[in-house]
């Protein structure tokens, strides 16, 4: 969305730097960062999709900045909590402006709001497309808003902001694993891993011989890192839509994101189970977890050969599909 907002701040007020690079903070697929113009641009993500997206167009990207910028574009995030991080660590590396740009079902204003009030010189905003954008020039001190980093949580698991279920173990996960038989085995892949709850349990059964964690978000992965300290597990920082094992599974576990922003989208989750399915042998298992409401059963009949719902209540459903049908997909 910077795109749409950014001409009309510079023709507002707003100045780039001439020759320092420019930052550019959490930008998502399909987001137009050509209003920056020929400036170095170095895009920090910690989401493998859009890290892919953007060095695919040929930019710079890394999870973490380097160096010093001349300014720094912060693309909000739904967190708050997240987004105020990412404020503060975008002050903090930055020698001139630090823009902000979002959608008003993001939070913006929210974080409008907050910035006013912990910083002077707040310009803008820049009001268009169901968003604003905002600078401050200089960049302030938002030393207090840096967020702690990874922090423990009921369980001793540990977490860090913005990931999936941050203040405590998901209940939808919980019924997953309360299911989950005891004799499983062989090899199993976490789909979406997160944290990395999923495989902490799972590996309980002795028979399990491998699992492998896939998760896009690089700040859950780093989580998980620390939650799995078992030699069973590999841990993949990829995109679970298009990652693919090396030898097909014999178990895929689950709990599919279905948010895209703050809008449901089943058809993600959807996505999800048809990947599933592409990566088990053919007797192989999946065992998944969902909000009661999601349409996910005419998908998984399709993908699989069987399918039974083996628990659940008005909030979750448990489900367990076996023998991927690859031919109906």
């Amino acid at each position: 969305m910077t795109a749409l907002r950014l001409p009309l701040a510079l023709e507002s007020g707003l100045a780039l730097p001439e020759g320092g690079r420019i930052a550019v903070f959490a930008p998502r697929v399909g987001d137009d960062l050509s209003a920056l113009g020929d400036a170095p641009v170095h895009v920090i993500t910690t989401a493998k999709p859009d890290h892919d997206y953007f060095a695919g167009l040929g930019y710079a990207c890394n999870t973490v900045p380097e160096g010093r910028y001349g300014a720094s574009v912060v693309c909000i995030p739904r967190a708050k909590e997240l987004a105020r991080a990412l404020i503060a660590e975008a002050a903090s590396v930055t020698d001139g402006p630090v823009i902000i740009d979002g959608l008003k079902t993001d939070g913006i204003e929210s974080v409008l709001k907050s910035c006013r009030k912990a910083a002077d010189g707040v310009a803008g905003p820049i009001n268009k497309a169901h968003g604003k954008l905002f600078w401050m020039d200089p960049a302030p001190d938002l030393s207090t808003w840096m967020s702690a980093g990874q922090s423990e949580i009921e369980g001793g698991f540990v977490t860090a902001p913005g990931v999936f279920s941050a203040d405590a173990v998901d209940g939808a996960s919980e019924a997953l694993m309360a299911e989950l038989p005891e004799t499983i085995g062989g090899h199993v892949i976490d789909l979406g891993a997160g944290w990395g709850y999923l495989s902490a349990m799972a590996l309980s059964r002795e028979k399990i011989s491998q699992i492998d964690l896939v998760e896009a978000d690089h700040t859950a992965l780093d989580c998980a890192r620390h939650n799995v300290a078992d030699a069973r597990a590999r841990f993949h920082w990829d995109d679970a839509l298009r990652w693919r094992p090396e030898a097909l599974a014999d178990i895929v576990l689950m709990n599919p994101p279905f948010h895209s922003g703050r809008t449901a989208d089943p058809k993600l989750g959807q996505a999800f189970i048809r990947a599933a399915a592409g990566m088990l042998k053919p007797a192989g298992h999946l065992w998944m977890v969902a909000n009661r409401h999601l349409p996910y059963e005419s998908v998984l009949s399709e993908a699989f050969g069987e399918l039974r719902e083996v628990a659940g209540d008005n909030r979750f459903k448990v489900l367990h599909a076996r023998r991927p049908s690859r031919a109906r997909r």
